[in-house]
């Protein structure tokens, strides 16, 4: 038998940070304290504002960020004392994958007049660059 790399990077396990994507909690991240069976674990997020439940693998996303030696089976205040020490959240939202997901948010809830002002400054940049471009080709 010989033992191969597996192409997989981020595996279920205690500690890792997930981020939820059903319930009333969705769009936020939560941490991995206990595997229940091979459908469910208990997540909780005691700085986000998650509280300690069961949760399905399938309502979870798997992200690349882990709490480093959490012990299993940890309560809410030890996971807290460990995400505050590793500065998760301020990990998390300094992310590419968070920021872009608040860009999105934020686009969602823009009004009419926003949108506009999207566009006009779209357009703007767009001929900004065309010009720039023109004059470097010449």
């Amino acid at each position: 038998m010989s033992t191969q790399e597996s192409n997989f990077q981020r595996f279920v396990e205690v500690g890792r940070v997930v981020l939820l994507k059903a319930g009333p909690h969705s769009g936020h991240i939560a941490v991995i304290a206990e595997i229940i069976d091979h459908n469910r674990a208990i997540v909780d997020g005691p700085t986000t504002g998650v509280p300690r439940q069961s949760f399905p693998y399938r309502h979870l996303t798997l992200t690349p960020l882990k709490v480093k030696a959490l012990p299993r089976n940890a309560g809410s205040g030890t996971v807290k004392k460990y995400v505050e020490k590793e500065e998760i959240v301020a990990k998390w939202d300094s992310s590419s994958w968070a920021k872009k997901r608040a860009a999105v948010e934020k686009r969602r809830t823009l009004n009419d007049f926003e949108r506009f002002q999207v566009m006009i400054h779209k357009k703007g940049r767009r001929d900004r660059v065309r010009k720039l471009l023109k004059s470097s080709k010449a």
